[in-house]
């Protein structure tokens, strides 16, 4: 069923208003897919405040130019494609779609746009294989720890060995304050 021309310009508007907001958007082919599939996926987005969008990808085009997104040549965008855009940080909807097409083999990614810059299939794919930032602070933390929980151990080690070289001692000196049973 075609789209009105009032429902182009909804559309239009909702994908500019998405676009804006976006710090990276992913295009991904899920042709084939089951509707569970891609339902799951759209709900792990949504908990990574990301999004996908299933456009005319002549609306789309007409959006990203008027966001100020580089021209995408048909290539970029050929059969059916999703555009999946993340909102809180640069790789959470790239690295959801690609942990999604490991499960799902119809899921693929073709392309995107980092930064006002069209992303070939590879730079996308990679994308996705960035830690998130998350991950990121969490080694950072870890790397941090490391050292702190080496010289606390470094400090400690000398400390308890002196402590229990003291209670030897003190074991020692009792022994030899106490009488022996054998002069009783």
């Amino acid at each position: 069923m075609a789209l009105t021309k009032q429902q182009k310009q909804q559309q239009v508007a909702s994908l500019k208003e998405s676009l804006k907001k976006a710090k990276s958007v992913v295009f991904a082919h899920f042709s084939g897919s089951t509707v569970a599939s891609v339902t799951e996926l759209r709900n792990k987005l949504f908990a990574k405040n990301a999004l996908m969008k299933v456009a005319k990808k002549t609306l789309f085009r007409i959006a990203a130019k008027e966001v100020g997104l580089p021209e995408l040549p048909e290539s970029a965008l050929e059969g059916p494609v999703a555009f999946v855009m993340s909102f809180d940080d640069e790789v959470s909807g790239a690295k959801t779609v690609l942990e999604a097409g490991r499960a799902n083999d119809k899921l693929k990614i073709i392309g995107g746009v980092l930064g006002g810059k069209l992303l070939s299939k590879a730079e996308a794919v990679e994308l996705g294989k960035i830690p998130s930032r998350e991950e990121l602070l969490a080694k950072l933390l870890a790397m941090f720890q490391s050292p702190l929980v080496q010289f606390a151990g470094m400090c400690q080690s000398p400390l308890s060995a002196f402590a229990r070289a003291l209670e030897e001692l003190r074991m020692r000196n009792q022994e030899l304050r106490e009488p022996s049973p054998s002069h009783s």
